[in-house]
């Protein structure tokens, strides 16, 4: 069997979980689902999202907040 030490710095603040690899990866793909575009829907979606940034760095976006203070006020009343 193969010994291994881990730092007092990682367990001291309750940080360590050990997992075996097939669980971690099981979880790890139920968490987080991936999606691969090819071709056109690909283009598309890659066009969108560089307008979008785009669009921020200039300034031109707004706060999720002031939109719905724009578009929703009966649900922003206070």
């Amino acid at each position: 069997m193969n010994t291994i030490t881990i730092p007092r710095g990682l367990i001291k603040n309750d940080d360590l979980v050990v997992l075996p690899r097939r669980e971690y990866e099981s979880m790890k793909a139920r968490m987080f689902p991936i999606f691969f575009l090819k071709g056109k829907n690909a283009k598309s979606l890659d066009k969108r999202v560089s307008g979008g940034l785009t669009e921020y760095r200039k300034g031109k976006t707004e706060t999720l907040e002031s939109f719905l203070k724009k578009e929703y006020p009966e649900l922003h009343k206070k």
